[in-house]
């Protein structure tokens, strides 16, 4: 994520896919769901009292909801604008951590509720018998899967309006006309994703810079962002939230196949019984994905959140999750891997520090002259691009070396002294 937030405009191979499609910034969420999923079955693999553990999980998605509100929902405007600050007409209440909420409130009240107390140190050798222990998931993952098709296929999208707020364009303030009236379009303007979320949410409070400003459609400088087309479509000025409603709950079958890899660790004890599970269902829904988009039947798309990407994405996290489970258990290349566990066990500091600025606005805060004389822009411009002649390859050197490797040595540090910051 610190490398997609900080260098994915400069590569944008790097970045989110404008629409259709899927680049390395589209893995990074479901990934996050992926390893939440996995972790459930391990913090609740002892559930001495079903209450006091709903009353855990729902604790600590109230304080995932705070953190996502208070860095995404506009208050936080960290790190080139010294201010803070939102107006409530316009907040912001979808974003990552809130999306990450939602996925582990529902997937760990279904893992409570459905925990049968008879497998909690029942052992499992067979390839189904994890399918078969924990059959009433997967029951609700088709139900999920089934409302969410039914939806975004089902549902008649109107003609709608929006009031453009960009103040450096040319239509600011002019309330714009989309034109839809269809039903399971999934372009940009004409979907119920997008529909849903400017019907229940309000359309003030979604994104107002979703990636599709880099469209072919909107931009003669695609994938970069660049300045609209004169005949670019209205929908190109107007917001999307790309962790709205509707995909958020397609979302969670991301963090229940997570779940599915935390219950073959639990019950499975053999290396070769793990992996070959892991393997074989990474691959099996990589394989389905790349199907479902290149045959033009579901499209990969992260703003959406399809099955086809849901597959491609998880199928992904998997196998490599199984890469990294076979050179550090199996193999034990521990201390390779070690500045990933430094992190991985400090995630959410380095989260609020790096992914979202934090640490780089409060550096920003101490300027000389002006704003955009701080120790920030001086080590970027000075020791890496003007180092390397090149404004693209010295910011993904800088983000990479000055953020990613930084903030991994401090987590080193921070986990030599036994310092984390738990939810």
């Amino acid at each position: 994520m610190i490398l997609v937030d900080g260098a994915g405009g400069e590569w944008p191979v790097i970045g989110h896919a404008p629409w259709h499609g899927c680049n390395l910034a589209d893995f990074v969420m479901p990934c996050f769901l992926f390893i939440v999923g996995m972790a459930i079955p391990l913090s609740l693999k002892r559930i001495p009292d079903r209450g006091w553990a709903v009353r855990r999980v729902v604790i600590r998605t109230l304080k995932l909801l705070f953190w996502g509100i208070l860095l995404q929902g506009g208050y936080s405007h960290a790190p080139d604008e010294l201010t803070y600050g939102v107006d409530m007409k316009h907040i912001r209440w979808c974003g990552i951590l809130q999306r990450i909420a939602l996925a582990y409130l529902v997937v760990a009240v279904i893992e409570i509720a459905t925990k049968d107390a008879r497998v909690q140190d029942q052992s499992s050798s067979g390839f189904f018998s994890i399918f078969r222990m924990y059959l009433s998931q997967w029951i609700v993952a088709c139900c999920i899967l089934l409302i969410y098709l039914s939806l975004v296929y089902g549902i008649y999208v109107p003609d709608w309006e929006f009031r453009v707020r960009n103040v450096d364009s040319l239509n600011y303030g002019k309330v714009l006309t989309v034109t839809c009236g269809t039903r399971g379009n999934l372009s940009p303007p004409c979907n119920a994703v997008g529909y849903i979320d400017r019907k229940v949410l309000g359309i003030n409070h979604l994104y107002q810079k979703p990636a599709w400003r880099r469209h072919r459609d909107c931009t003669d400088d695609s994938p970069y962002e660049g300045p609209f087309k004169r005949d670019a479509p209205a929908w190109c000025a107007s917001p999307f939230e790309p962790e709205g409603l509707l995909s958020s709950f397609s979302a969670v079958l991301s963090t229940i196949i997570g779940v599915h890899y935390g219950h073959v660790l639990v019950h499975m004890k053999s290396h070769m019984d793990r992996l070959k599970q892991w393997v074989t269902m990474g691959v099996a829904l990589l394989l389905l994905g790349i199907i479902l988009h290149f045959s033009h039947a579901i499209p990969l798309n992260k703003q959406l959140y399809t099955l086809s990407y849901i597959c491609v994405t998880a199928g992904a996290a998997g196998i490599v999750f199984s890469m990294l489970y076979f050179l550090v258990d199996v193999v034990s290349l521990r201390y390779v891997f070690e500045p990933l566990r430094w992190v991985g066990m400090n995630a959410m500091l380095v989260y609020v520090m790096a992914a979202a600025g934090i640490f780089e606005g409060f550096l920003n805060g101490w300027y000389y002259d002006g704003p955009k004389n701080t120790l920030v822009y001086w080590v970027r411009k000075h020791v890496f691009v003007r180092v390397w002649h090149s404004e693209r390859v010295g910011i993904l050197l800088y983000v990479l070396v000055a953020q990613i490797l930084l903030w991994a040595l401090l987590a080193g540090l921070l986990h030599r002294a036994g310092v984390y910051w738990k939810l």
